[in-house]
């Protein structure tokens, strides 16, 4: 009895060892054949290893592990042998493929041609055998005892590993497809795209600036109960009693629209709706609907019912580029979402389920009814009373105008351009940046109307554009920025001409001046403005002539500048020389000079190019007594969470002696000095106040400026055109053309922000009288080289440094 129990157990031990490892080799097989890329990484090797131990044991003619190799399997056996084959040709083909297809850039075509091929036709074998042939091939590899011996014992034994295999599969599957889902937790960490705001220095809002979403986040105790109340009337009644899927009702009724229309319905919860639109992509599938149900679960294991309706109220689309309960108030009610009342909270609470279909702009009268609607749900639910409903469906709808909101644009892409190369476009565009700036909108406002109105004086004189700076020279604060004369005109509006390359005529003349004060020059010395030959090897002799056509005979340097004489102008930079010249004006802030042999003797005449800013910049180290402040455009800049990232603190280094710097402000301020040029009482007086000021105006009449000053403002003007088309040549002038925006514009910071302070005299600047009975300033040391009654007769010295 017991040998044939021990037989008999024996027997069964062997047959289940057998199964076994015939339910592990095949699948082994099967995971190799079919799997992901992950199952053959790992299961080749072991399906490799197995097969040729077997292969082995069939060589020595043993039994082998799980059953003998009869004639009627060997047919079976060389078809494994050439799958494994054709499979390790195909791996090994495909990986030299992307191996070596980086490598044959310098090959020739042919060469090219040829590795091109192997690594498509490796691909296409590699492919065919796993997605066609693959499973096929398992199929056929089933041992042959089973298709013989159809009720075996080991038969049984294959059938409960292939359910077995089946199950492990369905497992995996399932563990793939959950961890592949996106975490909720990504929902809390308030990582979706937050719209950067632009304040000018008063806390004015100038722009927002976002990707695709503009989008502001609240909290949901600021929000009045009556928005939160109508959100969930009209999208989910029971929020507050399910789970965060709603199946008796909404799946149920999903499923019921599904089959009647054959078409995917909706029939989700507020959590669905916040996973589907922070987590998912939009497309109408189940398994996307599948994902949506399990990630709306999860979701309410991690978060509260408060939590989850503010993050809602933060994450859905309201029509346009308004993301969130905050923008979309803004964008059709111009206010802030705490300041909603119930007509206009439920006209919101209407619009994520189709915003473009209830739109107010789009389909105003479906905008009420469904604004009615949502009432209507609120009073069925005990929100409201009926006086309020009475009174919220018979209000008017009342929306602001759709426009863009963009205030000071050129400068506000001038802010978004530099905040782009600190923090990067992504930042900028998504990260929720409150930046506050240096502009003055107050300002800003008043110089777009005078610079359109004055433009439209002088359009007979072919003057089509102009731009305005206003600095702070202390601080290298912009507090108005106009880059055209109207940002929207579709032609050339937004071009911006406060940082394009435009020739400064005789505007730049302070600063050659300023050199020659600094190597001994003095506002007394006597320039000789009469005619003259330079010669220039290579090139035709330059003869300089002045603005009006006439000599002045021997003039001191203090009436040259005042009355923009070219010729002395140009003599005093033979003698001070143009490569000095350009160091100096790179030192005060001129960036574009970057090569001084491209440069001769007509840079003092505005032959260089410049930007506004570097202007600015150059002309604010005099009226900042030598000390180079450049210009800035933020104050601040706080992250979403309220960080300081960044804090502006004026710093400058002295490029200028104060004396110089004193003294240029003198004569550029000096009326008198140039009534021979510009008349008395012209447009560069400005009554009451003493300002500093120079123009400028190119061959051709193709630009014109005016730069003016004091200790408190600075204010650049342009005008011109923009494709370089000249101006009247008669009449447009520095006095006609930029002169009386730049009055205008002086006058009215003055006026309302200034305090007309005049700069105060160093202690290194003496006095003394000289010509006309005229005080003259000079630099300590530098006024015993003048004698003012002898200079008037004699040559034109060269002054020592």
């Amino acid at each position: 009895m017991f040998p044939a129990l021990k037989f008999r157990f024996t027997l069964l031990c062997k047959r289940l060892s057998n199964s076994f490892f015939l339910v592990l080799f095949l699948c082994i097989k099967f995971f190799v054949l079919t799997g992901e890329v992950s199952c053959r990484i790992i299961f080749l090797p072991v399906y490799i290893v197995l097969f040729i131990w077997k292969f082995t044991l069939y060589l020595k003619n043993k039994k082998p592990l799980i059953r003998s190799f009869k004639k009627t399997q060997r047919p079976v056996f060389v078809l494994r042998l050439l799958f494994i084959l054709g499979l390790i040709f195909a791996a090994f083909a495909n990986g030299f493929g992307h191996l070596f297809r980086f490598s044959i850039r310098a090959t020739v075509n042919i060469g090219k041609f040829i590795l091109i091929l192997i690594k498509y036709l490796s691909l296409f074998i590699y492919h065919l055998i796993n997605r066609l042939v693959g499973f096929c091939i398992w199929v056929l590899l089933l041992p042959y005892r089973l298709f013989i011996s159809f009720f075996s014992m080991q038969f049984r034994f294959a059938m409960l590993g292939f359910i077995i295999c089946l199950i492990a599969v369905f497992f995996y599957q399932s563990y793939q497809f959950i961890i592949e889902l996106p975490s909720p937790k990504e929902i809390g960490k308030v990582n979706f795209a937050q719209s950067t705001h632009l304040y000018d220095r008063n806390g004015k809002m100038l722009y927002e600036i976002y990707r695709d979403e503009n989008r502001t986040p609240i909290h949901l105790n600021e929000l009045p109960p009556f928005v939160k109340q109508a959100t969930i009337a009209i999208e989910d009644k029971d929020f507050y009693r399910h789970n965060g899927v709603s199946f008796l009702s909404g799946i149920v009724r999903a499923a019921k629209e599904t089959l009647i229309t054959k078409s995917l319905q909706g029939g989700s919860t507020l959590t669905q709706q916040l996973v589907k639109t922070a987590l998912l992509t939009p497309e109408r599938t189940i398994t996307r609907k599948v994902k949506e149900i399990i990630l709306a679960l999860w979701t309410e294991k991690l978060f509260t019912k408060d939590q989850i309706l503010e993050m809602y109220l933060n994450q859905v689309p309201y029509g346009g580029s308004s993301y969130g309960i905050e923008e979309a108030s803004k964008t059709y009610f111009g206010k802030h979402a705490k300041d909603l009342t119930l007509d206009e909270a439920t006209l919101l609470a209407g619009l994520p389920q189709a915003p473009s279909v209830y739109s107010p702009y789009v389909n105003p009268d479906l905008a009420v009814e469904r604004r009615n609607d949502v009432i209507k749900k609120m009073r069925e639910q005990r929100y409201i009373d009926e006086n309020s409903r009475v009174k919220g469906q018979n209000s008017k709808l009342e929306v602001i105008p759709l426009a863009t909101s963009i205030k000071a644009p050129h400068f506000v892409f001038y802010v978004k351009e530099r905040l782009e190369g600190l923090y990067g476009s992504r930042t900028v565009e998504e990260g929720g940046l409150n930046v506050n700036t240096t502009l003055d909108l107050n300002i800003q406002m008043e110089a777009e109307k005078i610079l359109k109105e004055e433009l439209e004086k002088v359009a007979s004189l072919n003057v089509g554009n102009g731009a305005i700076l206003v600095t702070k020279p202390e601080t290298g604060e912009i507090l108005a920025m106009v880059g055209s004369s109207d940002y929207f005109n579709g032609t050339s509006g937004a071009f911006n001409v406060t940082t394009a390359l435009r020739q400064p005529g005789s505007s730049i003349k302070p600063l050659m001046y300023s050199l020659a004060l600094e190597k001994g020059f003095t506002a007394a010395t006597i320039l000789d403005d009469s005619p003259i030959s330079f010669i220039i090897p290579g090139s035709r002799p330059y003869q300089p002539v002045n603005y009006d056509g006439r000599f002045h005979g021997k003039v001191p340097l203090r009436y040259a500048l005042a009355n923009s004489y070219n010729i002395p102008a140009v003599r005093t930079l033979s003698v001070v020389g143009v490569g000095a010249f350009v160091k100096h004006a790179e030192k005060l802030g001129i960036s574009t000079w970057d090569d001084s042999s491209r440069f001769g003797l007509s840079l003092t005449l505005g032959g260089g190019e410049v930007y506004m800013t570097d202007m600015a910049t150059a002309f604010g180290v005099i009226a900042n007594g030598g000390r180079r402040v450049d210009v800035a455009d933020v104050l601040s800049v706080e992250d979403m969470s309220g960080r300081k990232l960044f804090e502006y603190t004026p710093s400058g280094r002295q490029v200028l002696s104060s004396s110089t710097a004193y003294i240029m402000s003198d004569i550029l301020s000096d009326n008198f000095a140039r009534r021979q040029a510009f008349g008395i009482n012209s447009t560069l007086e400005i009554p009451g106040y003493k300002v500093a000021v120079k123009t400028g105006t190119t061959d051709e009449k193709k630009d014109n400026w005016t730069i003016g000053y004091t200790p408190e403002f600075l204010v650049a003007v342009w005008v011109g055109n923009n494709d370089n088309a000249p101006m009247n040549p008669y009449l447009a002038s520095g006095v006609t053309g930029a002169a009386p925006i730049w009055n205008r514009v002086m006058k009215f910071v003055l006026q309302n922000y200034g305090t007309g302070s005049w700069f105060v005299q160093p202690k290194d600047v003496v006095s003394k009288p000289c010509y006309y009975g005229k005080t003259e300033y000079f630099a300590k040391g530098t006024e015993t080289k003048i004698s003012c009654r002898d200079n008037l007769s004699g040559v034109t010295p060269t002054p020592t440094p």
